[in-house]
């Protein structure tokens, strides 16, 4: 786990004529390393089809990176540190629902989905296909589109099912696992309250937070905003399942406006997150991200964020 969680003032090397100083700082994880660590591992997954084989969690350098965002983005809106750290540990387990996640049956299924036009969300889908029964839709997925995926090579069994419930039913996977992982974050002395998981889901399921305090919402919104924006840099992402062949700041910025005007996410986090972009608060997670230092053009990219 030490390459995805260095220590709170590791610092990664750029070059020199990108900045003043040779190295850059992570925003920090608030909660200790040991317990970072023991909740990545729940992430891991055993192979149904191979007995004795464990699936190390894809999404887990991700987590971590949106993790840190997130705690700086929330304590820049004035919420408290005991709540930050509580809120750290839910964006850890952000993707716990996509455990067990098969590089390569994902990408296809949901590369061949996009292709197609095919709705990859669960509000998406709906909006879609209303008459879908609510929490239904990894079903009506697979009913609707078996042949036409099988005829271009993907067969739809079990396993490749269960990776179209990663997104189109991530509502129920999350839930499954969550129920099986809680005996362990009880043993890890995490206290987990129910807001917890509704932020955990409010991407695809906005619906579910209404009627939420203003706070809660407000941290499910940071969520959204932090987990796309390093989404949209993240380089092993973009080239495994989204069929993208560089990562570029202004399509992050433009998504998340984008996710706005949708009333996703609102427009103080947005501030937020714009204005400790343009402090340099996010040039290292952005630099792991991409497996990269950022060009000088990308940092005089972020540096006028908050002016635009």
């Amino acid at each position: 786990m030490n390459d995805i969680l260095p220590s709170a003032n590791a610092s990664i090397p750029v070059p020199h004529t990108c900045m003043a100083t040779s190295r850059i700082t992570l925003p920090p994880l608030l909660v200790p390393r040991t317990l970072a660590s023991q909740l990545l591992r729940l992430y891991d997954y055993p192979d149904p089809r191979r007995p004795g084989r464990i699936i190390k969690g894809y999404d887990c350098p991700h987590a971590v990176r949106t993790a840190r965002m997130c705690a700086a983005v929330a304590a820049r809106l004035g919420h408290s540190p005991a709540r930050v750290k509580q809120y750290q540990i839910a964006c850890l387990l952000h993707d716990l629902g996509r455990a067990g996640l098969d590089r390569r049956l994902f990408g296809r299924i949901w590369s061949w989905a996009r292709a197609h036009g095919i709705p990859t969300r669960p509000r998406e889908w709906r909006a879609v296909h209303p008459e879908t029964r609510y929490g239904r839709e990894t079903e009506a997925f697979v009913a609707r589109y078996r042949t036409a995926m099988e005829g271009d090579g993907i067969t739809l069994d079990s396993w490749a099912c269960e990776q179209v419930e990663m997104r189109l039913g991530y509502a129920r996977r999350l839930a499954a696992r969550l129920r099986t992982m809680k005996p362990i974050l009880r043993e890890l002395g995490v206290t987990w309250a129910p807001w917890m998981g509704r932020v955990m889901l409010y991407y695809y399921y906005p619906e579910k937070l209404e009627g939420a305090q203003p706070w809660v919402r407000q941290l499910a919104e940071v969520l959204v905003a932090c987990e796309q924006f390093e989404a949209y840099s993240n380089q092993r992402r973009g080239r495994d399942y989204y069929v993208r062949r560089r990562e570029d700041l202004s399509e992050a910025f433009a998504y998340l406006h984008t996710l706005q005007r949708e009333d996703i996410i609102s427009r103080p986090v947005v501030r937020a997150l714009r204005e400790l972009a343009a402090e340099g608060a996010f040039d290292a997670v952005l630099a792991q991200a991409r497996g990269r230092a950022l060009t000088a053009r990308e940092r005089a990219y972020l540096r006028r964020t908050d002016e635009e």
